[in-house]
């Protein structure tokens, strides 16, 4: 049977994408024979492959296993540091950029303070300004990224649009698209915060390998977000998760009934939370009651997303996240009379760069669906180096 040039062409692209997949996922570099035998081509195949591989620049060899009788064999890896993302998130106290290479590792990180009160324009700038200083602490230029995905808060639409934001009077309606692609040529995403930082969970943090997730953002702005058979789910329009739009729930208020206590009496909003949890954690009554309302209220939400999706995992993320001790009983207490089963409910660990990690697994997504995937083209991203 005679093979086209198509087809040998296409064999070799697979070949490479098997090749990079398993030299990726390796927990140490590989001989040629070892990714012989993972990707199961003969040794005449997996030879040309890591030839053209390391003349684009995917892969670097390394130093050979010392000790060993014989000429030591040649070890390859997968270059991370050939290319990198860059994951943002604009919240309403911070804007956050972090520079990853293409495995998720965060390279460098730039962050602007703002406010409720800093107008769109100010804080389009703080955007730029946080990007800045995360390339200037990378030794990157716009040039060198890959992918840029930036988590908002509010409900962001399949265009990337933001439509609505109760925080931010002047926020919905942004172009952040458009915006950021005045500087960074390349692919540019916009997502909601929450999703993305289910998203940093799930792939990062105490949700790894989970398929179904609910995330939680328990904080004086709550929300929440779907992770469906692995696959962050945005819905038709971007309102995935948006249960505390709905009045019953009590979602907009409930942070109050934190700030209401007596144990937060006369401290300013931000700092509320924290003293009645602290108070609670040493036993104070009023404190306790103040954190079972808040947990009542959020578990009326929580439910209805458990009862729709029965997820394996619930993960608490948000700035309350870090009184889960005290949160996390009081949740779960508060969740048994609505759910036929309660899941697992686990503290977030990324703390406070979840939804710009979030981010840049977004960005990281579609950089694999453009170099790895069939469809996608193995170009040259960089030249080939001989790393230890």
């Amino acid at each position: 049977m005679q093979v086209s040039g198509g087809d040998l062409q296409r064999l070799r692209q697979l070949n490479s994408l098997s090749s990079i997949r398993a030299l990726r996922e390796a927990r140490s570099p590989l001989t040629l024979t070892e990714l012989a035998t993972v990707t199961g081509l003969s040794r005449g195949s997996t030879v040309d492959v890591v030839t053209d591989l390391y003349g684009r620049g995917w892969i670097a060899e390394v130093e050979p296993a010392p000790g060993g009788m014989g000429r030591p064999a040649k070890r390859y890896r997968f270059r991370a540091d050939a290319g990198h993302v860059l994951g943002i998130d604009i919240g309403v106290h911070k804007v956050l950029a972090m520079v990853t290479d293409l495995t998720g590792r965060t390279v460098a990180s730039g962050r602007v303070a703002v406010t409720r009160r800093t107008t769109r324009h100010e804080r389009l700038d703080a955007v730029h300004r946080a990007i800045d200083a995360a390339l200037v602490a990378s030794g990157l230029t716009e040039p060198d990224l890959w992918g840029v995905a930036a988590g908002s808060t509010g409900v962001v639409n399949r265009e990337g649009l933001i439509t609505r934001v109760d925080d931010l009077p002047d926020w919905p309606g942004v172009d952040l698209i458009g915006h950021l692609g005045q500087r960074l040529p390349c692919p540019i995403t916009i997502e909601n915060d929450s999703k993305l930082a289910a998203l940093a969970e799930q792939r990062l943090g105490v949700a790894a390998g989970v398929r179904d997730l609910v995330y939680l953002h328990a904080g004086r702005r709550p929300g929440a977000a779907l992770i469906l058979n692995g696959r962050l789910h945005h819905g038709f329009s971007g309102a995935t998760g948006e249960v505390g739009l709905m009045e019953i729930t009590g979602w907009r208020t409930m942070a109050a009934h934190l700030g209401g206590s007596p144990a937060a009496q006369g401290a300013p909003p931000e700092d509320a939370a924290g003293l009645v949890f602290t108070a609670a954690r040493a036993g104070d009554p009023g404190a306790l009651a103040a954190v079972d309302t808040y947990a009542h209220h959020l578990a009326l939400g929580t439910a209805a997303m458990v009862l729709t999706l029965d997820p394996e995992l619930v993960v608490l993320g948000g700035g309350f996240s870090r009184s889960a001790d005290v949160l996390l009983p009081a949740l779960r207490r508060a969740l048994e009379p609505h759910c036929l089963r309660v899941p697992e409910i686990r503290p977030s660990t990324l703390g406070e760069e979840c939804v710009a990690l979030g981010a840049a697994c977004l960005a990281l997504d579609h950089v694999d669906t453009y170099f790895f995937s069939p469809e996608g083209s193995i170009s040259r991203p960089c030249a080939p180096q001989r790393l230890a």
